[in-house]
């Protein structure tokens, strides 16, 4: 997840205490007043006395967000990727299983890692594993035998599937002995999190 904050948003003539959250590719306000605002929609960021003011296809909003205007305001004009957020380096050794997203492989290539898909390597540094049933779920146990002791197990699963969940995903993960660290909004289809061994274990 990128940024989070409780503060005054301004959208036109509305106001109110909202929360606002930075994501990968667009800004979200929700609470009394609302916005989902693409990247590829902001035209202007300004950041000045403690208020972020963004103005977008479809108008602009400010956020009285203090000292963290000006963070916000560097994340929007230069936002991480995907990959980024993933926290892939060039070099490592990844495995891509249950293939959650069509173009990963090509990407993490792109990024310099070593890519196997479709099989385990043991001692991977990060293991992207796709989910769609509670089945695929169950190789975790097995995963967490085989990557490095100071490895990564990002799980990717749909959005808005009733019958596999974050919950779901979370509660895999400790059955088999890891840790959830982190959580991801990969895409608008796809949510992404991140286990690791404990490390009392490692």
């Amino acid at each position: 997840m990128g940024l989070e904050a409780r503060c005054e948003v301004r959208i036109g003539r509305a106001r109110a205490e909202c929360r606002a959250l930075l994501e990968t590719d667009e800004l979200i306000v929700r609470g009394d007043v609302r916005a989902r605002v693409p990247f590829r929609a902001i035209r202007e960021i300004t950041a000045r006395d403690g208020v972020l003011r963004v103005t977008h296809d479809n108008g602009t909003l400010s956020l009285a967000l203090g000292e963290a205007a000006a963070k916000w305001a560097d994340r929007l004009k230069n936002p991480k990727s995907v990959l980024d957020k993933l926290g892939v380096k060039p070099g490592q050794r990844v495995v891509v299983l249950g293939a959650p997203d069509a173009g990963l492989a090509t990407a993490l290539r792109s990024r310099g890692a070593t890519v196997s898909e479709g099989r385990v390597a043991r001692g991977a540094d990060v293991v992207f594993l796709g989910a769609t049933t509670h089945a695929a779920l169950s190789r975790l146990a097995t995963l967490e035998r085989a990557i490095a002791r100071n490895g990564a197990i990002w799980v990717l699963w749909k959005k808005g599937v009733a019958t596999l969940g974050e919950d779901h995903v979370r509660t895999a993960g400790k059955r088999a002995g890891l840790v959830d660290v982190k959580i991801v909004r990969y895409s608008d289809a796809l949510s992404a999190l991140k286990f690791v061994i404990p490390l009392a274990r490692r």
